[in-house]
């Protein structure tokens, strides 16, 4: 075979069918990539939906055990909630508390309470402002807490005070700051929202 004529295989360095692999592969490879990313961003927004859930639950919880606290387990409840709190909350728990306990000794009321809604609590704010902005974070939690969140508790519950028929209904609003402190969920403040 003389050397002008040359085979038509031979031609160009690569093939149309090596041009067409060398493609394939790449897009195999960008897929790949592509899966890994999206497996890896719906593993986390799952994990932060599982977390939040999670708050949302321990201030529903902490809540439930302060609007159903009765004459015959006050202490017991107090002491319930107290050891669920952490921060300046759990330092000055006596003090935030105390008128809730005057109320249900005073009134010797049987309290009968449901959470009607729990949600978190999301400000946007490009300066902060002094109306509805949360307060500041507690300098004390920074160091033990990874992480804490704002919850609103919107809660309703009966009372049946001793010497009187008449069911007084007491709507409660409340804003729990929960503070997650070495996987543990704790509420590390509560204001009363009027």
């Amino acid at each position: 075979m003389p050397d002008d004529e040359q085979d038509p295989q031979r031609d160009g360095v690569f093939s149309s069918y090596g041009v067409v692999s060398a493609v394939l592969g790449v897009v195999a490879v960008a897929a790949v990539v592509l899966a890994v990313i999206v497996w890896t961003n719906h593993r986390s927004d799952t994990d932060e939906l599982r977390y939040r859930t999670e708050v949302l639950q321990a201030a529903a919880d902490w809540t439930d055990v302060l609007i159903n606290m009765n004459k015959d387990t006050v202490e017991a409840d107090l002491n319930t909630l107290h050891e669920g709190t952490v921060g300046q909350l759990n330092a000055d728990f006596e003090a935030a508390v105390e008128p809730y306990r005057q109320l249900v000794q005073t009134l010797q009321a049987r309290t009968t309470g449901q959470i009607d809604s729990v949600a978190l609590e999301t400000i946007h704010h490009d300066q902060p402002g002094p109306e509805g902005a949360p307060a500041a974070p507690q300098p004390e939690l920074s160091a033990v807490a990874a992480r804490t969140d704002t919850v609103m508790v919107v809660a309703t519950s009966v009372s049946e005070n001793a010497g009187t028929e008449k069911e007084q209904t007491v709507r409660w609003t409340l804003r729990l700051d929960v503070s997650d402190v070495d996987g543990k969920l704790l509420v590390s403040r509560l204001e009363s929202i009027r």
